[in-house]
């Protein structure tokens, strides 16, 4: 029998680092391969970790809440038997990096497979999962081969409460946790903060409260967090310019209508049509589904177009792709929007499904809003942003009737569309809505 720590592995996509959002078992529970241990959530999704082994949990090395670094411990499997085997085969370099679905111990037959590199720090291990002696002490922390020193445990407590105890200064190593098994509680963060030597400061600014409602911290993580990072970055990278136009769409809420009598199980909506009509657009007006390469100082232009669809969840804006959704009719397309966007809200979406889109869809008209000015998504020259659509006066047949109105607003990076191009873009885009029969002008 052997005890082997389990790593958090590779996400892909760039990520770094997940939450522990829950744990599906506890200590002393015993697992099989493949069985979902946890729920970890990603800077783009919350997805289902399975156990790499057969084998009895030792330990949990993070507590639900705690945000863990690719390479660190998250569990200590006791492994007996071919489980144990297995184990010892990866640390003695057989080593085959985990997916979050369907990995575990495979027997392999043939050339080995080609491993991919990966880069990791000093200290970290070059495997996600290190086969250690069951008496070894257990710190829950890494430890380089060339510097065996320990290092200090963190102490034992809950997100929240290191977040209480940072805001007022408490260094939560200097406090006994009188929780169960000495887990720090907020009352003891609390109690050594008022043992604190005062230290007179200036006096800041208060909100004053009115209504008795205390302020409420949200911490800055996960999608919210991503989210950030790549508006920023794209705000302050490409020079955004944005254009609106306001149509008639009474013909296409017709068309829709028609269509919903004749496929009542397709997700048709007027947004499928928006989709379809800028993917009709985009081969007169090429820059649009295109990106700026600066490393290689090229515009591209995409041969294919993936389609994002900004969807806002509980956990933030995400926003899925429909990979070549320009080889899709209309009725795969509503399906294929209606599968993501539900997906998304549920939580569900895997990072892959929300990488790699060439131009972007965003409905501000679901919250009753008829227009705006979308920011990029980073690495793509346009979005579009669909208003509400309202019943209006407006001119008809030289006269005033009521008419399905709708506003479009496009964004779209000034270093590859021109304002030329981009008006073209838009009007395309409105000449289909307005008159669904005009997509047969556009191919």
């Amino acid at each position: 029998m052997s005890v082997t720590d389990f790593l958090l592995p590779d996400l892909g996509e760039g990520l770094t680092e997940s939450e522990i959002a829950s744990w599906k078992i506890a200590e002393g529970d015993t697992v099989t391969v493949n069985q979902v241990i946890a729920e970890i959530e990603t800077a783009k999704a919350l997805v289902e970790l399975p156990s790499p082994f057969d084998g009895k949990i030792r330990k949990l090395y993070a507590e639900e809440g705690a945000t863990v670094q690719v390479g660190e411990p998250l569990i200590a499997f006791e492994l007996d038997g071919e489980s144990s085997e297995s184990a010892s085969s990866q640390k003695a370099g057989d080593e085959r990096e985990p997916v979050l679905v369907g990995y575990g111990p495979k027997k392999e037959t043939g050339a080995a497979p080609r491993r991919r590199r990966r880069a990791w720090d000093g200290n970290a291990p070059s495997a996600s999962a290190a086969t250690v002696p069951e008496d070894a002490p257990r710190q829950g922390a890494r430890e380089s081969a060339d510097a065996p020193a320990e290092r200090p445990e963190r102490p034992r407590t809950t997100p929240p409460v290191r977040i209480f105890a940072r805001e007022i200064g408490v260094d939560l190593t200097q406090v006994e946790g009188t929780g169960d098994g000495g887990l720090i509680t907020r009352a003891d963060v609390q109690k050594a903060s008022e043992a604190l030597p005062m230290v007179p400061v200036a006096e800041t600014p208060r909100a004053i409260t009115v209504s008795g409602r205390e302020d409420v911290r949200t911490p800055i993580k996960g999608v919210r967090k991503a989210t950030a990072a790549a508006m920023t970055d794209s705000a302050f990278t490409a020079p955004h310019a944005s254009e609106f136009i306001t149509i008639d769409v009474t013909r296409t809420s017709e068309l829709v209508a028609r269509l919903r009598a004749q496929h009542p199980h397709a997700r048709l909506t007027i947004m499928t049509v928006v989709a379809k009509a800028m993917i009709l657009a985009i081969p007169r007006t090429p820059s649009a589904n295109a990106h700026w390469d600066d490393e290689a100082q090229e515009i591209v232009e995409f041969g294919s177009v993936h389609l994002g669809v900004a969807a806002a969840t509980e956990r933030g804006l995400v926003v899925p792709v429909v990979k070549n959704a320009d080889t899709m009719d209309l009725l795969q397309l509503a399906d294929a929007i209606a599968a993501l966007v539900t997906t998304a809200r549920e939580g569900k979406t895997q990072p892959a499904d929300m990488s790699g889109g060439t131009i972007t869809l965003t409905n501000v008209g679901v919250f009753g809003v008829d227009a705006g000015t979308p920011i990029l998504t980073p690495g793509q020259s346009a979005i579009l942003a669909a208003g509400a659509v309202r019943r209006r006066p407006w001119e008809y047949d030289d006269q005033v009737a009521l008419r399905d109105v709708m506003t479009l607003s496009l964004s779209f990076d000034h270093r590859i569309v021109d304002g030329e191009q981009a008006s073209r873009f838009l009007v395309d885009v409105a000449r289909v809505l307005e008159d669904p029969g005009t997509a047969l002008t556009l191919v």
